[in-house]
């Protein structure tokens, strides 16, 4: 299977979805390189970037469970 680099954006603006969020991104921890987040506390949100060497499939699994999440949006950038 054909892994590829890919940048994960994560808006939180549910801080009590945080749980969920950091609970998925465990399930998925073999494939992360690396991880950013930065609590927005005048605004109220998260933002969270992950860096991630995986197969397509697992890349959109993740982005697609963290949008069924409310107050949870997702959006990915990946290679070629």
């Amino acid at each position: 299977m054909d892994k590829k680099i890919a940048l994960l954006a994560i808006i939180v603006t549910d801080v009590e979805k945080i749980d969920q969020v950091n609970l998925l991104l465990h399930a998925y921890r073999d494939f992360v390189i690396g991880r950013m987040g930065i609590p927005y506390r005048e605004r109220g949100v998260n933002v969270i970037s992950i860096a991630l060497d995986a197969p397509q499939e697992t890349i959109n699994s993740l982005s697609g469970k963290l949008g069924m999440i409310s107050g949870v949006s997702s959006k990915v950038l990946v290679t070629k």
